[in-house]
């Protein structure tokens, strides 16, 4: 089949991979002038447990953030009314008599994109800078009563994650504080953290060397359908292919929009900021998870990244002074001497984060003939995509996928 796929971060360079090794004639059209130059840029780096990922799924997480706003996305300037109105529905979602199921149904996603990311590793020989092992310091132990919905989905999946004591965590990082009020940690030792961008390029290489042909530059400004096809900006005629695949973020909602499609996805913009390795001892060994201040801490080869914040408006203009002091504080207060903060070569990076209100990506047809979406994958974009893109493959060659995909229809909206 001739397959277009409009998108190139990580989670459409790992389907123009999957759908290349099948043996589809794949072309990939991305308005930026590289793969992975949006969400995947900046991302935390967790993979592993994905529901544990900081803003990944609504109603897990502090009633308040540490900075007093309220336990959903900020409503920056220019978020308006449509922002309050999203906000009220990730807000909602989490209370829904539905919403233990859509968990159970993430947590077999993430888990089987974990085994899947792995397994193209492996193939591929590649290094991408992956720490194993996570940690969720806890400050108080009724902290822990916080992210139960996840835990016991987590727990009655099978995943392992034990309950340690405040020595025990710093047996496990010894570059935490001693300083730092610790009750005690969750240890999830098959959690995992690893470099998104990087593997997101040896994707898009990998694809390349099957055959899939990368076009940059290339805004998609028109789905059509029966027959598949797409406008790119610039072109006088659209191109025809057999199935269209939409990976992109935030213009999937416009492009959706002409076919009498509605996805409600709002871009979560959060930060990251990344430091070079000061004291290797004093540095995370894997990657921890701050559930009061909703933010990760992992490293990453020679780099220590923290990750945080998610506020709903407009994207320009200053930065959020109070989130970054944030995460500042956390990463000197847990690992003091861990990264060089004041390093000229820091990075602070902000990025939109393509969510839907229940935290769920849509992952399926799409509704007229030929096209398909894999996209609103929030926060968990790194954790779910070559679990996403292996199943999608699979619906396309009409296989059955390996994991359960049902709960990731575009008609639950």
């Amino acid at each position: 089949m001739q397959i277009a796929i409009v998108g190139a971060g990580i989670v459409g360079a790992a389907t123009a991979y999957e759908l290349a090794a099948d043996g589809h004639e794949v072309t990939v059209f991305e308005q930026r002038g590289a793969a992975a130059e949006e969400a995947s840029f900046g991302s935390a780096g967790l993979l592993a447990p994905a529901l544990l990922v900081p803003w990944a799924v609504p109603g897990i997480g502090p009633q308040r953030c540490a900075w007093g706003g309220p336990a959903a996305p900020r409503l920056a300037r220019g978020s308006g009314a449509a922002g309050l109105a999203w906000r009220w529905r990730w807000t909602q979602a989490g209370r829904r008599p539905e919403a233990p199921a859509l968990l159970a149904a993430l947590e077999g996603l993430g888990r089987y994109s974990l085994a899947r990311t792995r397994a193209l590793v492996q193939q591929l020989e590649v290094d991408i800078e992956s720490s194993r092992g996570a940690l969720v310091l806890l400050r108080r132990p009724e902290d822990v009563e916080q992210l139960q919905p996840a835990l016991q989905t987590l727990r009655d999946a099978g995943t392992a994650v034990r309950d340690v004591d405040a020595d025990t965590a710093r047996l496990i990082e010894p570059g935490l504080s001693a300083d730092a009020p610790l009750a005690g940690a969750l240890h999830a030792p098959d959690g995992e953290a690893g470099n998104c961008r990087l593997f997101a390029q040896i994707l898009r290489q990998a694809a390349q060397d099957l055959g899939a042909r990368f076009i940059f530059g290339a805004r998609v400004q028109a789905l059509g359908g029966n027959p598949a096809g797409l406008q790119v900006a610039g072109e006088d005629a659209p191109r025809r292919a057999d199935a269209v695949v939409l990976c992109t973020g935030l213009a999937s909602t416009a492009l959706l929009r002409p076919l009498g499609l509605r996805l409600p996805m709002a871009a979560v913009h959060g930060y990251s900021i990344s430091a070079p390795l000061r004291e290797d001892t004093h540095a995370p060994q894997g990657v921890v998870i701050d559930p009061l201040h909703r933010l990760s801490i992992a490293r990453q080869g020679q780099r220590v990244r923290v990750s945080g914040g998610a506020e709903l408006g407009h994207a320009g203009g200053a930065h959020h002074a109070p989130t970054l002091q944030t995460m500042y504080l956390a990463l000197s207060g847990w690992f003091p001497g861990g990264a060089l903060t004041s390093s000229p070569q820091v990075q602070v990076w902000r990025g939109a984060r393509p969510t839907l209100p229940d935290g769920a990506p849509v992952i399926g047809a799409g509704g007229p003939r030929g096209l398909w979406i894999n996209a609103g994958h929030g926060a968990c974009g790194w954790a779910q995509a070559c679990g996403s893109a292996r199943a999608l493959a699979d619906l396309i060659a009409g296989r059955a996928p390996d994991v359960d995909l049902q709960p990731f229809g575009i008609q639950r909206f």
